[in-house]
């Protein structure tokens, strides 16, 4: 692969122009090298590799910190394979939690869901039972918003 574009290791990674010249000024990537006719960004492929490991722990809500401590337990390998472990899990365990929060909400809107149809049926045993399940669901929508 050739050296790419701030547009196309944006376009290959996921993130935008902007982050990724915020993630080179805050030490997560970097420093990028730069065309010495233009002085334009130009990643080399393990630039991209490295921000395609960044995009996937954004988009897990990871945030900064923690990134920039995987960044660097990444180039310290075997020496901190287990704080990077319990860094991974640590975020799993939340995004596990976030996802049963999630779960319960999407419980709420098709029950919700189902006695606007029911309403807009005029079916009032498809609207009494569509009630019932909303009030079943609203002691774990109360949890799951106290987590």
């Amino acid at each position: 692969m050739t050296d790419l574009s701030i547009r196309d290791a944006a376009l290959r990674s996921g993130l935008s122009g902007p982050t990724l010249r915020y993630y080179e000024e805050v030490g997560l990537i970097g420093p990028i090298a730069r065309d010495p006719r233009s002085g334009h960004r130009r990643s080399r492929a393990q630039d991209i590799d490295t921000l395609q490991a960044l995009a996937c722990l954004r988009a897990m809500g990871v945030g900064i910190e923690d990134m920039r401590t995987y960044q660097a337990n990444r180039s310290l390998g075997h020496a901190k394979a287990r704080e990077q472990r319990d860094l991974l899990l640590r975020h799993a365990e939340r995004i596990e939690a976030e996802i049963e929060t999630l779960q319960v909400h999407l419980a709420y809107v098709r029950a919700k869901a189902a006695w606007w149809v029911a309403h807009g049926r005029g079916d009032k045993d498809a609207e009494s039972e569509a009630n019932e399940q909303v009030q079943e669901i609203i002691p774990r929508l109360e949890e799951a918003v106290l987590r």
